[in-house]
Protein backbone atom coordinates (compact mmCIF):
# COMPACT_ATOMS: atom_id res chain seq x y z
CA UNK A 1 0.00 0.00 0.00
CA UNK A 2 1.29 3.62 -1.25
CA UNK A 3 2.19 5.56 2.40
CA UNK A 4 -0.25 8.31 2.99
CA UNK A 5 1.03 11.85 1.86
CA UNK A 6 2.18 14.00 4.44
CA UNK A 7 0.75 17.19 4.91
CA UNK A 8 2.56 19.98 7.38
CA UNK A 9 0.66 22.92 8.16
CA UNK A 10 0.85 26.43 10.12
CA UNK A 11 -1.45 27.88 12.43
CA UNK A 12 -1.11 31.74 12.58
CA UNK A 13 -2.16 32.45 9.27
CA UNK A 14 -3.16 29.24 7.58
CA UNK A 15 -6.07 27.65 9.52
CA UNK A 16 -6.10 30.65 12.44
CA UNK A 17 -5.90 34.25 11.97
CA UNK A 18 -2.96 35.99 12.95
CA UNK A 19 -3.34 38.93 15.90
CA UNK A 20 -5.94 41.10 14.71
CA UNK A 21 -4.71 45.33 14.54
CA UNK A 22 -7.61 45.34 17.02
CA UNK A 23 -6.04 43.86 19.58
CA UNK A 24 -3.46 45.92 19.54
CA UNK A 25 -5.50 49.15 18.76
CA UNK A 26 -7.34 48.04 22.14
CA UNK A 27 -4.22 47.30 24.37
CA UNK A 28 -2.64 50.67 23.18
CA UNK A 29 -5.91 52.74 23.84
CA UNK A 30 -6.09 55.54 26.54
CA UNK A 31 -2.37 54.88 26.75
CA UNK A 32 0.93 56.85 25.98
CA UNK A 33 2.25 54.33 23.45
CA UNK A 34 1.17 53.96 20.19
CA UNK A 35 -0.62 51.03 18.40
CA UNK A 36 2.54 51.42 15.88
CA UNK A 37 5.03 51.75 18.53
CA UNK A 38 3.11 47.83 20.83
CA UNK A 39 3.61 46.51 17.76
CA UNK A 40 7.06 47.00 17.00
CA UNK A 41 7.79 46.61 20.57
CA UNK A 42 6.56 43.32 20.49
CA UNK A 43 8.47 41.90 17.24
CA UNK A 44 11.30 42.68 19.31
CA UNK A 45 10.39 40.03 21.59
CA UNK A 46 8.92 37.66 19.19
CA UNK A 47 11.29 35.02 18.41
CA UNK A 48 12.27 34.83 22.32
CA UNK A 49 8.24 33.96 23.00
CA UNK A 50 8.09 31.90 20.38
CA UNK A 51 10.79 30.12 21.59
CA UNK A 52 9.89 29.89 25.25
CA UNK A 53 12.67 31.85 26.24
CA UNK A 54 9.92 34.01 27.40
CA UNK A 55 7.03 32.58 29.07
CA UNK A 56 3.57 33.83 29.30
CA UNK A 57 3.29 35.58 32.60
CA UNK A 58 6.73 37.23 31.54
CA UNK A 59 4.96 38.36 28.53
CA UNK A 60 2.47 39.64 30.43
CA UNK A 61 4.65 41.36 33.34
CA UNK A 62 6.42 43.01 29.68
CA UNK A 63 3.20 43.73 28.75
CA UNK A 64 1.78 45.70 32.19
CA UNK A 65 5.29 47.50 31.77
CA UNK A 66 4.12 49.53 28.56
CA UNK A 67 -0.06 49.29 29.05
CA UNK A 68 -0.27 50.54 32.86
CA UNK A 69 -3.84 49.62 33.00
CA UNK A 70 -3.61 46.42 31.35
CA UNK A 71 -5.98 43.92 32.73
CA UNK A 72 -4.18 40.47 31.84
CA UNK A 73 -6.86 38.09 32.17
CA UNK A 74 -9.20 40.77 30.13
CA UNK A 75 -6.41 41.17 27.51
CA UNK A 76 -5.39 37.47 27.50
CA UNK A 77 -9.60 36.57 26.39
CA UNK A 78 -9.10 39.72 23.59
CA UNK A 79 -5.80 37.81 21.90
CA UNK A 80 -7.70 34.10 22.28
CA UNK A 81 -10.54 36.11 21.22
CA UNK A 82 -8.51 37.62 17.80
CA UNK A 83 -7.40 34.07 16.47
CA UNK A 84 -10.60 33.43 14.23
CA UNK A 85 -10.56 30.68 12.41
CA UNK A 86 -10.00 30.67 8.56
CA UNK A 87 -11.19 28.24 6.12
CA UNK A 88 -8.87 25.75 5.72
CA UNK A 89 -9.71 24.46 9.26
CA UNK A 90 -12.98 23.45 7.97
CA UNK A 91 -10.89 21.00 5.46
CA UNK A 92 -8.69 19.18 8.21
CA UNK A 93 -11.13 16.28 8.66
CA UNK A 94 -11.32 15.56 4.70
CA UNK A 95 -7.69 15.93 3.94
CA UNK A 96 -7.20 13.78 7.24
CA UNK A 97 -8.81 10.96 5.13
CA UNK A 98 -5.96 11.00 2.63
CA UNK A 99 -2.83 12.96 4.46
CA UNK A 100 -1.35 11.94 7.86
CA UNK A 101 -1.87 15.45 8.94
CA UNK A 102 1.11 17.37 11.20
CA UNK A 103 0.86 20.91 12.88
CA UNK A 104 3.69 23.10 12.75
CA UNK A 105 3.50 27.01 14.68
CA UNK A 106 5.22 30.05 15.51
CA UNK A 107 3.34 30.74 19.23
CA UNK A 108 2.92 30.45 22.50
CA UNK A 109 0.47 27.36 22.84
CA UNK A 110 -1.38 28.69 25.99
CA UNK A 111 -3.00 31.22 23.34
CA UNK A 112 -3.95 28.23 21.28
CA UNK A 113 -5.75 25.68 23.91
CA UNK A 114 -9.29 26.76 21.76
CA UNK A 115 -8.29 25.80 18.52
CA UNK A 116 -5.84 22.85 19.10
CA UNK A 117 -8.86 21.51 20.43
CA UNK A 118 -10.58 21.35 17.21
CA UNK A 119 -7.37 20.81 15.18
CA UNK A 120 -6.29 17.61 17.80
CA UNK A 121 -8.79 14.98 16.31
CA UNK A 122 -7.92 15.22 12.67
CA UNK A 123 -3.72 15.36 13.48
CA UNK A 124 -0.76 13.31 13.72
CA UNK A 125 1.63 15.79 15.79
CA UNK A 126 1.38 19.04 17.34
CA UNK A 127 4.71 21.07 17.29
CA UNK A 128 4.36 24.77 18.94
CA UNK A 129 7.45 26.16 19.11
CA UNK A 130 7.63 27.69 22.73
CA UNK A 131 6.98 23.51 24.11
CA UNK A 132 10.49 22.61 21.83
CA UNK A 133 12.35 26.02 22.26
CA UNK A 134 12.92 26.03 18.67
CA UNK A 135 11.14 28.36 15.80
CA UNK A 136 10.63 28.76 12.05
CA UNK A 137 12.86 29.27 10.01
CA UNK A 138 15.40 27.03 12.00
CA UNK A 139 15.80 24.06 10.27
CA UNK A 140 15.92 21.80 13.69
CA UNK A 141 12.63 22.30 14.29
CA UNK A 142 11.48 21.19 10.73
CA UNK A 143 13.58 17.89 11.36
CA UNK A 144 11.64 17.78 14.85
CA UNK A 145 8.79 17.73 13.06
CA UNK A 146 9.94 14.92 10.23
CA UNK A 147 10.72 12.52 13.27
CA UNK A 148 7.09 12.06 13.16
CA UNK A 149 6.30 10.74 10.09
CA UNK A 150 5.80 7.00 10.15
CA UNK A 151 7.81 6.29 6.51
CA UNK A 152 10.65 7.71 5.00
CA UNK A 153 9.97 8.94 1.08
CA UNK A 154 6.85 10.04 2.17
CA UNK A 155 5.58 12.99 -0.05
CA UNK A 156 5.73 15.66 2.08
CA UNK A 157 3.34 19.12 1.50
CA UNK A 158 4.19 21.79 3.77
CA UNK A 159 2.16 25.02 4.05
CA UNK A 160 2.99 28.76 5.40
CA UNK A 161 1.95 31.75 5.20
CA UNK A 162 5.71 33.80 5.29
CA UNK A 163 8.14 32.81 2.42
CA UNK A 164 10.92 32.70 5.16
CA UNK A 165 9.47 29.47 6.89
CA UNK A 166 9.16 27.77 2.64
CA UNK A 167 12.44 27.82 2.19
CA UNK A 168 14.39 25.85 5.15
CA UNK A 169 12.37 22.90 3.82
CA UNK A 170 13.90 22.34 0.53
CA UNK A 171 16.87 20.66 1.78
CA UNK A 172 14.23 18.52 3.37
CA UNK A 173 12.52 17.34 -0.26
CA UNK A 174 9.68 18.55 0.87
CA UNK A 175 7.35 20.78 -1.14
CA UNK A 176 6.11 23.84 -0.44
CA UNK A 177 3.07 25.85 -0.88
CA UNK A 178 2.62 29.57 0.09
CA UNK A 179 -0.74 30.24 1.93
CA UNK A 180 -2.70 33.35 -0.07
CA UNK A 181 -4.97 35.79 1.65
CA UNK A 182 -7.78 34.42 -0.98
CA UNK A 183 -7.38 30.82 0.25
CA UNK A 184 -7.00 29.59 -2.75
CA UNK A 185 -4.06 27.57 -1.67
CA UNK A 186 -6.87 25.31 -0.22
CA UNK A 187 -7.31 23.99 -3.82
CA UNK A 188 -3.44 23.82 -4.25
CA UNK A 189 -3.11 21.67 -1.96
CA UNK A 190 -5.73 19.17 -2.54
CA UNK A 191 -4.15 18.88 -5.83
CA UNK A 192 -0.84 18.00 -4.08
CA UNK A 193 -1.78 15.03 -1.98
CA UNK A 194 -4.31 13.66 -4.51
CA UNK A 195 -7.65 14.67 -3.47
CA UNK A 196 -10.96 15.71 -5.68
CA UNK A 197 -10.50 19.06 -6.90
CA UNK A 198 -12.91 21.84 -6.31
CA UNK A 199 -12.90 25.50 -6.32
CA UNK A 200 -13.67 28.09 -3.36
CA UNK A 201 -16.89 29.64 -3.23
Amino acid sequence: MTAKPQLVLDLAGVLVSNFSSTFWLQLSKGTEISFQDIREQFDEIRKDLWTGKIKEDDFWEWMSLRVKQIDKEQARALLIQSLEPLPGLNYLAEWSEIADIHILSNHCKEWLEPILERVEPHTKSITISNQVGLSKPDIRIYQHVSKQFEDLGQTVVYIDDQEKNLKPVNELGWKTLLADKEHEWIVKVEQMIGTRGRTLD
